[in-house]
């Protein structure tokens, strides 16, 4: 099985996505050609995660240039060029990552009347960087995490197992690689898995929620933790304040970590439907149960968007009806062989339905927020300063 969710030939200028709403039955990879592929495949959530849609996206971008520029010789008009961006941008608003990089396209073409090779030149780079500076700061995260986690754990004097929870997908096929909140996991279990820890606590458990309605945490975080043989169990998003009950005694949730889709200026931070409700219960059992989770946030930094001054500003992405309606997946057969994708309904027809992507958890219940910088960003007075 591959967790590379994309392919890009540099040699030949072709972008492929893995196809994650057919994980983790059916591997299939899709040709992503011009501007309203990557629209579609953005848009449809084949291809999912503020750092993995901001590459496809500008990846796209430079496909569709040189497709028309290099192959068919066709005149690209900067106005033509800038309103591609803004559809794309459209795609997934809340995620701003996605807006960061078109901007800095849009930025790049700023002094170009239309798309010479000069200008082509630059939309290559900026995106093969792009890539390339995500999949690097990804393990800068993880190794970050690990060091934030072992300290916790050693200031608090803990021995013994302990378990992570998680939410939504963050791994390798939201980013270019390793992860942002799973490149964390993936990190700790390296280093603190119970046959190689050389501390006095190892993490036993990784408990990823399964991610209503979209059910990520289900088929995209379970596939990629067994596709990594790291110890895990699936619960549902309902579950988790008696999860952390029945856990107090064997190997207790000492951190909920999640990723993120914007971070603004205070540290609050929009990531998936269900982050913020995780908060609340981590801040409910440390007052009431002196439990002593963390909860952390884990983005590369050009996730925080200084623009915005606090959570109530970000714009909230609503998703159709349907995904909270229905069900859909493969049917299954008597020997658990996949089949044809079907679309089962789980609700009555014509009713009313609220189905917002994401909430923003305040940053007065954030412990830490991580990223690829070295300092990882605790509060001073209750306040956080992600300035460098």
């Amino acid at each position: 099985m591959s967790l590379q969710a994309i392919r890009f030939d540099k040699q030949n200028t072709t972008l492929q996505i893995l196809d994650q709403l057919l994980l983790p039955y059916t591997t299939q990879y899709i040709d992503v050609t011009n501007i309203s592929d990557a629209y579609n495949v953005i848009k449809n959530m084949q291809v999912r995660g503020a750092p993995a849609i901001a590459i496809v996206a500008t990846f796209a971008v430079l496909v569709d240039t040189h497709n028309k520029v290099k192959v068919q010789g066709k005149q690209i008009t900067q106005k033509d060029f800038v309103d591609s961006l803004d559809y794309l941008i459209s795609s997934r608003p809340t995620a701003v990552n996605l807006a960061n990089a078109l901007n800095d396209l849009r930025q790049i073409v700023a002094d170009y009347d239309e798309i010479t090779d000069k200008a082509y030149s630059k939309i290559d780079k900026y995106a093969n960087n792009l890539y390339e500076d995500d999949l690097a700061n990804n393990y800068k995260i993880g190794a970050n995490g690990l060091k934030y986690i072992t300290q916790s754990l050693e200031e608090e004097g803990f021995k013994g197992a302990f378990s992570i929870l998680t939410i939504c997908n963050t791994g390798s096929l939201a980013t270019s690689g390793h992860g942002t909140a799973l490149g964390i996991i993936r990190s700790t279990h390296e280093a603190l898995k119970e046959e190689s820890s050389d501390k006095p606590f190892h993490l036993s458990q990784v408990f990823p929620c399964e991610t209503r309605p979209y059910n990520q945490g289900a088929k995209l975080t379970s596939y990629e933790l067994k596709h990594d043989k790291i110890p895990f169990t699936l619960v549902c998003d309902n579950m988790v304040s008696s999860l952390i009950r029945e856990q107090l005694t064997k190997a207790p949730v000492k951190f909920i970590i999640i990723g993120a889709d914007r971070i603004v200026k205070n540290g609050d931070t929009a990531n998936k439907i269900g982050s913020f409700q995780l908060s609340t219960i981590a801040s409910f059992f440390n007052q009431t149960q002196n439990t002593n989770i963390k909860f952390i946030v884990a983005a590369p930094r050009t996730t925080i968007d200084f623009s915005t001054e606090q959570g109530s500003d970000i714009v909230i992405e609503q998703r159709p009806s349907d995904e909270l309606t229905t069900i859909k997946g493969p049917a299954l057969d008597a020997s658990g062989n996949a089949g044809e994708k079907i679309q089962v309904g789980i609700a009555p027809q014509g009713i009313s339905v609220w189905n917002p992507a994401f909430d923003v958890t305040p940053h007065e219940l954030i412990d830490a927020i991580v990223t690829e910088d070295e300092k990882v960003y605790t509060k001073t007075n209750g306040k956080f300063d992600l300035s460098k």
